[in-house]
């Protein structure tokens, strides 16, 4: 059976509701659930997991979570083999304030990892959502979930839901 690690930048708390969501649905041991400020340690961590869910909130012009700043820089630099490793990606974002970058971490994220042979699943239907520009679309679609707590708060639940249906589809068992 495939090993499942979720890995986890939030500040708000709006990442961490999807890592919730999904620890729930696909049965995921709260040990493989990493804050990435408070549990990751290194990026051999990585290893550990067949699966990986990847959060991160979006900040300032489109970067990742803080946390994440250094890892990405850390997996850019070793450049570890990811092919192999199924990789998703969900965070959060505000399409009004911010929407000339709206969920753009995932973008920035979603480019590192695919680099680096992951193979990349979740991919969100870009209808529905309303922003200027982001990083996350590729191809005509958001290369994950891309949630907004404080403009579209109400599609939130149906979001993840939709989203963990679709992921069903399309991780190894």
């Amino acid at each position: 059976m495939a090993k499942v690690g979720i890995f986890c930048g939030t500040a708000g708390g709006t990442s961490m509701k999807v890592a919730k969501a999904l620890v729930k649905e696909f049965d995921i041991d709260e040990d493989d659930v990493i804050n990435m400020e408070e549990d990751f340690d290194d990026i051999e961590q990585f290893e550990d997991f067949d699966i990986l869910f990847i959060g991160s909130s979006t900040w300032g012009q489109g970067d990742v979570h803080f946390s994440w700043v250094d890892v990405l820089l850390e997996l850019e630099d070793e450049k570890p083999d990811f092919s192999g490793k199924t990789v998703a990606f969900f965070g959060a974002g505000d399409s009004v304030k911010h929407g000339e970058h709206f969920c753009s971490a995932l973008g920035k994220l979603c480019d590192t990892f695919s680099d680096l042979g992951a193979n990349v699943v979740g991919f969100v239907d870009k209808e529905g959502y309303s922003y200027e520009h982001s990083l996350a679309e590729k191809d005509g679609k958001l290369c994950g979930l891309a949630i907004d707590e404080h403009n579209e708060k109400g599609k939130t639940k149906e979001r993840i839901n939709n989203w963990i249906e679709s992921l069903r589809t399309q991780i190894p068992a």
